[in-house]
């Protein structure tokens, strides 16, 4: 007897239907076709173990499955619960009439119940698409999977659960989510807030204009300057995430195997910060089957990077391309994965190997051409995709110890958002380009005119500071986000003199 249940691959962050077929039949052995990798193959025995639990027989005759289509290759246990309802229905032992309605997937542990799977956003978002009645899955996964509207979501705890509700003999609810209230919820809820930081008011400045634009921004301090705090209160000023972008970067997560049991959306903007010792596949993705890496686990959010100096030099070599493309492609012999990356990079450093250089009260004790080596570690081309240069400085006592109050995260996210819509105006017709950071040389010309003393300005900076050729296009993008925060139509001088104050590592006698 023949029997059909349908699983669901996910390749990426998407996912496509895999169809089961089982056929008991006359002989010995059991058999798995369709490139299934060592884990499917190990199926056999969690599967026989369930089955036999619940007071089933495993069939002593000729078992064979097939995973269909059978010339993409399958990964991971969660096809185990799309297996065994397939072995038990062709062998006759249930009969389940809705078996080929629902896409069923699972983990079975040797006693018949359930570990949770990667990626249950995508494959719901699939089985809709594919207009399935619904999707059984373990309990883990289903608040996530349940965001998916018109799609009966049912989740269970055990093999046998599924066996009752297939086979009408236990109704289970399908889980419901009203996914525009839970991100509504959950949007603003950001633990750090700009309210807490006394002084710094230059770095909150800087950091303003880069959520602004979209910059990315690197700043340079000694340790304790608060570099790592205010980095990790820059999500909490840019705009809110749309629920696009939500279910994008939630998909993202999902398939990584980093949502909770207890999280169904990611509704704020994400905040990596691997440690420096990170290899470049963990950075950018891959793996035999590819798996998103730590800059698509910051798509719509920011990736930070302390020290970014100790990182090895191959690891930040990787990032150039992502940084343009804002997406990383991963290639291996039989397939190609696209994974999105669209961040925010923040890095921040000490300015020599003894973290004093430029320090109001410490000696820098580093020896001569120490410090120019130091900030070599970091290539030119790296440094070209960065906007800002921020030179951090400790707080001093009268700052920290002050009753002043300062201003808030949502209060200035107000005027971030005031001077994003002005440059979604300026790039509707523009597709893929929705900030000023993201603009092609080509249109900071047509887009930053500046005119005659902000040119004679710009030409005096870039040969007394001996800026970089480089540092022009960033200069014009950061000082036309400046004008949109003052909600100026035109790039006036100050506009200018701000931002060749954001480019210190662009100077050639910088580190002495």
């Amino acid at each position: 007897m023949l029997a059909k249940t349908i699983g669901s691959a996910v390749y990426g962050v998407n996912a496509s239907i895999v169809t089961s077929e089982v056929v008991v039949d006359t002989g010995t052995g059991f058999f798995i076709v369709g490139l299934p990798d060592g884990a499917i193959k190990e199926s056999q025995h969690r599967v026989e173990s369930a089955i036999k639990y619940l007071g089933f027989m495993f069939p002593r005759q000729k078992v064979v499955v097939n995973l269909a289509p059978a010339d993409i290759r399958k990964e991971g246990a969660s096809y185990d619960l799309t297996i065994a309802l397939g072995i038990l229905q062709a062998s006759g032992q249930i009969y389940a009439k809705t078996l080929d309605e629902y896409v069923i997937m699972g983990e079975l542990s040797l006693d018949g119940t359930l570990r949770p799977i990667r990626g249950a956003l995508p494959i719901a978002i699939e089985a809709r698409r594919q207009k399935f009645k619904g999707l059984i899955l373990p309990k883990e996964n289903g608040t996530e999977a349940s965001i998916v509207n018109n799609l009966d979501v049912i989740p269970v705890e055990s093999l046998e659960e599924a066996i009752e509700f297939l086979t009408d003999k236990k109704e289970i609810k399908p889980l419901e989510c009203n996914t525009r209230e839970l991100f509504a919820e959950y949007q603003d809820l950001y633990e750090a807030d700009f309210a807490h930081v006394q002084g710094q008011e230059n770095i909150k400045r800087a950091l303003e204009i880069a959520a602004a634009g979209g910059h990315n921004v690197i700043m340079i301090g000694p340790p304790g300057a608060g570099k790592t705090m205010l980095a990790k209160r820059l999500p909490s000023i840019l705009p809110p995430m749309s629920l696009h972008e939500a279910l994008e970067t939630t998909k993202i997560h999902s398939v990584a195997g980093k949502l909770s049991s207890q999280a169904s959306l990611i509704a704020q903007r994400p905040f990596r910060s691997p440690h420096h010792t990170i290899s470049d596949v963990a950075l950018v993705g891959g793996g035999g089957i590819p798996q998103p890496g730590e800059i698509s686990l910051a798509h719509n959010g920011v990736l930070f990077l302390d020290e970014l100096p100790e990182y090895k030099r191959t690891v930040l070599e990787v990032m150039r391309q992502p940084l343009e493309e804002r997406r990383v492609t991963i290639s291996r012999a039989k397939v190609s994965v696209d994974f999105p990356a669209n961040f925010m990079l923040i890095a921040s450093m000490n300015p020599c190997p003894c973290g004093y250089y430029n320090h109001p009260e410490k000696e820098c004790v580093c020896p001569v051409g120490a410090r120019q080596r130091y900030v070599n570690k970091i290539s030119g081309p790296l440094l070209d995709r960065i906007d800002l240069h921020v030179e951090v400085t400790p707080v001093s006592f009268d700052e920290m110890t002050s009753t002043r109050k300062t201003e808030s995260s949502a209060e200035i996210r107000f005027r971030v958002i005031r001077a994003r819509e002005i440059q979604t105006q300026r790039f509707e017709k523009t597709p893929h380009i929705y900030s000023n950071a993201m603009m092609p040389s080509q249109m900071v010309k047509e887009v930053c005119e500046i005119n005659q003393a902000s040119k004679t300005l710009l030409k005096r900076a870039m040969e007394r500071l001996r800026l970089s050729a480089r540092a022009y296009d960033r200069i014009l993008k950061v000082a036309r986000t400046i004008a949109d925060l003052d909600a100026s139509p035109n790039i006036e001088i100050q506009h200018i003199s701000e931002a060749i104050h954001y480019r210190s590592l662009d100077r050639e006698d910088w580190a002495g």
